[in-house]
């Protein structure tokens, strides 16, 4: 039987079954992607996207989504999280670098079961990780030692952010915010969403180096977190950023003059203990 007598049968245009499609295979950006997630396997598809654009290979939103999809590459989320309950109102984002440092300690376990801590510094405009630091043990005085090498490194925050944590409520603590004129805020107890900016650095440093390294030794986590550091400072698009990393935010705000401007000041009530506590906390 013909083309059209079989086409009239079934009532289909014939430009319909001549139809071949122009659409190119892609067969290379599927390898690319790859390889990119086998290297970054905890990176979704807009994430993988800006690595494409920097090889140069741009490309539609919905077009690398569907790619995406089709080579079966979505992240499987990893448990549920808690839902914050009630009103819930933004964080002061600061207007510049070095307005405000957060800080917050994460743990976790060598193969033999013996636990380590980090100490975890990030800038909350630059979201650039400015300190890393394990150990198996981390004192108010060791913690002052660190911030001194980041500030020779960074310069003085205005602000230094932390939960109630005994290391962080030491007299070493204090006396040293005194020393060098560094305001420390304590957000309220139980309330990390206060320390919004570092509880997200948590997030992506156990989701994408602690869950994924078994750590043998403390060298060997020095090691490895040092290496996941400068990844994630110099390498690793942020997406809070536009895609840029944080080194680039910050070496771009380094080369513009930040006028001086006196901050705002909004009062916030912590209850610590049986007593209200009232810190003033710098607002850009």
């Amino acid at each position: 039987m013909s083309e059209r007598r079989a086409c009239s049968a079934l009532g289909t245009d014939r430009s319909t079954v001549r139809y071949r499609s122009r659409r190119a295979d892609d067969g290379a950006i599927r390898v690319r992607l790859h390889e990119l997630a086998a290297e970054r396997r905890r990176f979704g598809y807009r994430r993988l996207g800006y690595l494409l654009a920097r090889e140069g290979t741009a490309m539609n939103h919905k077009k690398l989504l569907r790619l995406y999809r089709e080579e079966k590459l979505t992240v499987r989320r990893r448990g549920g999280r808690k839902r914050a309950l009630g009103t819930r109102r933004s964080i002061a984002v600061p207007q510049g670098p070095n307005q405000r440092w957060s800080l917050d300690f994460v743990s976790d376990a060598f193969t033999d079961g013996r636990r380590f801590r980090m100490l975890n510094v990030v800038d909350d405009f630059t979201r650039e990780c400015l300190g890393l630091v394990p150990d198996t043990s981390l004192s108010g005085r060791r913690v002052a030692r660190e911030l001194d090498a980041i500030i020779a490194r960074h310069g003085r925050p205005a602000m230094v952010v932390s939960d109630n944590g005994t290391e962080l409520t030491s007299s070493a603590i204090l006396r040293w915010s005194q020393d060098r004129q560094i305001d420390w805020h304590y957000i309220a107890p139980g309330k990390p969403t206060q320390n919004a900016f570092v509880e997200s650095f948590n997030g992506k440093l156990r989701d994408e180096c602690l869950n994924e390294t078994l750590f043998t030794s403390l060298p060997h986590a020095k090691a490895v977190l040092a290496r996941w550091k400068d990844d994630y400072n110099h390498v690793r698009p942020h997406s809070a950023l536009g895609g840029a990393t944080p080194a680039e935010v910050a070496a771009k705000s380094k080369s513009q003059a930040w006028p001086g401007h006196a901050p705002a000041r909004l009062a916030i009530t912590a209850q610590i203990g049986h007593q209200q506590e009232r810190a003033l906390l710098l607002i850009g």
